[in-house]
């Protein structure tokens, strides 16, 4: 999937410029393909075009879905549950022992609905986390650092990246 990103960004400069990516196109195709690098919009955004499918993206957080994909009018989606840190596919299971559905069609609502009815009951119990207040520890030199920003201060100024969840 990193190659796919990272070939998508760097064959096209003028839509992926350093305004939309946050850094110099050069600068974030490197990034993008090592493993300790996450995604987000961006990435689900090449996916979706790549495989041409909506991607749905059940945010708990705000307890929204974030489509993407949806202006191409593709047949088919697949839902993802965004945690405030990680993406996970969304499947359904069935009752009659059939494998569990993780791709739909476009047009179906009722599929669409649970998926809101999820983040509404995901955001109510809080199971999700907080980049702004979560603290982390560098596992690197063991100082505790709170929210994404103070973690990505530090990792600038020590080239830290292996950060654990406090």
């Amino acid at each position: 999937m990193r190659q796919i990103i990272a070939a998508t960004v760097n064959g096209n400069k003028q839509e992926y410029n350093e305004g939309i990516l946050g850094r110099p196109n050069d600068e974030y195709c490197a990034w993008i393909l090592q493993p300790e690098s996450w995604g987000g919009a961006i990435e689900v955004s090449i996916l979706s075009a790549y495989h041409g499918i909506e991607f749905d993206v059940v945010d708990i957080t705000n307890a929204i879905i974030n489509r993407f994909g949806e202006d191409r009018n593709y047949g088919m989606r697949a839902f993802l549950l965004f945690d405030g840190i990680h993406y996970d596919p969304l499947y359904l299971e069935s009752t009659s022992g059939e494998p569990p559905k993780t791709i739909f069609p476009s047009e179906d609502n009722a599929v669409y609905l649970q998926a809101e009815q999820l983040a509404q009951e995901a955001k109510s119990s809080r199971q999700f986390t907080d980049v702004n207040k979560f603290t982390l520890k560098c596992n690197n030199c063991g100082i505790f650092l709170k929210g994404q920003v103070e973690a990505q201060q530090h990792a600038k100024e020590t080239t830290h990246v292996n950060f654990g969840e406090v």
